[in-house]
């Protein structure tokens, strides 16, 4: 691979800061980035489809609001279009997308259920630490890589959470 298209919402400054992290790394991994915005399917799909048009190249989904709202439309394209694509979340992949790489959701309800038994039980929301995940998931869909033609090297299987077949 050496193009990567990084979905991201850019009318949200998290999307900014996601695609100008991932655009300053990518160049010492031989990798050009591209983004393509998330406002509505058509701009999706026109967008992979140009970036599609090229060989050696993959797709990041960042994490937001809209690409959770078109992610149906984000998985068909993709698969349609034969580009690996790497998801912020699990349920992406047990809906079709190749592969994850994102935070236990799980794990963050279950402490968001601490936090407010903590402030229930009195303590000021605001004397509490912030906390970030510290549980990532890795999901591997085997049925979408042989869809896309694609072997997955044994070392990721072992290291996956999950393996969908």
């Amino acid at each position: 691979m050496t193009r990567t298209a990084v979905l991201r919402d850019p009318n949200n400054p998290s999307g900014t800061a996601q695609f100008g992290a991932i655009q300053a790394v990518a160049p010492s991994l031989g990798v050009e980035a591209s983004p393509i915005g998330l406002n509505n399917a058509r701009e999706i799909e026109d967008g992979l489809k140009e970036f599609g048009r090229e060989p050696n190249g993959g797709v990041i989904v960042t994490p937001n609001g809209l690409a959770i709202i078109h992610r149906q439309s984000i998985i068909q394209t993709t698969s349609r279009m034969k580009l690996p694509a790497i998801y912020p979340f699990r349920y992406f992949v047990t809906d079709g997308g190749l592969i994850s790489y994102g935070p236990d959701v799980v794990d963050q309800y279950r402490r968001a259920a601490g936090y407010v038994d903590r402030i229930l039980k009195g303590q000021k929301p605001a004397d509490l630490p912030v906390q970030r995940s510290t549980k990532v998931d890795l999901v591997v869909n085997l049925k979408t890589a042989g869809a896309l033609g694609l072997t997955v090297p044994q070392n990721l299987l072992t290291s996956a959470d999950a393996v969908i077949k």
